[in-house]
């Protein structure tokens, strides 16, 4: 028997990611001509950055009607009103328990510091404003990219 593969509906992200890691070797490898190019990536990310950090803002006021709508349709609303508590209150356990115990443990034990004097504050935007808002950790993402940046001195290429 001549085993078949099967074609799978869907992107190829391992081929996605593998073609940009070998394009940015090759522009590199290119030197001063590869530069524009890595300028124009450059900027296009700093644009989409911003673009996403509008759609953040803007975005709870749209889930706001959303959910408003489906309020104004409920009938029974205690039951609403004590779902939607379990749910927030378990939400905000995992939350607790996630960034407050586990990965500060993760943090110290890989640097051997105390993670609660690493500085939460330096990321108090992207912790206490933007997470919360959002569900998605590629909306989270630039704004935390800023802050690792910009408040903890890290470099460009390591964030």
């Amino acid at each position: 028997q001549i085993p078949v593969g099967k074609e799978i509906e869907g992107m190829n992200i391992l081929g996605l990611v593998l073609f940009a890691l070998v394009l940015g070797v090759a522009l590199k490898k290119l030197g001063q001509e590869g530069e524009d190019l890595i300028r124009f990536f450059n900027s296009f990310n700093e644009a989409t950055m911003v673009l996403v950090t509008w759609i953040m803002w803007y975005v709870p006021i749209g889930i706001m009607f959303l959910v408003g709508s489906k309020i104004v349709e409920m009938e029974d609303i205690v039951l609403l009103v004590t779902s939607l508590g379990k749910y927030i209150f378990a939400s905000i356990l995992g939350h607790v328990i996630h960034g407050g115990i586990i990965l500060p443990l993760i943090y110290f034990a890989a640097t051997r510091q105390n993670p609660y004097l690493m500085g939460l504050s330096e990321h108090s935007d992207a912790l206490c404003l933007i997470s919360p808002c959002s569900v998605s950790s590629s909306a989270t993402l630039p704004s935390m990219i800023k802050c690792i940046e910009e408040n903890n001195g890290v470099d460009k290429r390591i964030s």
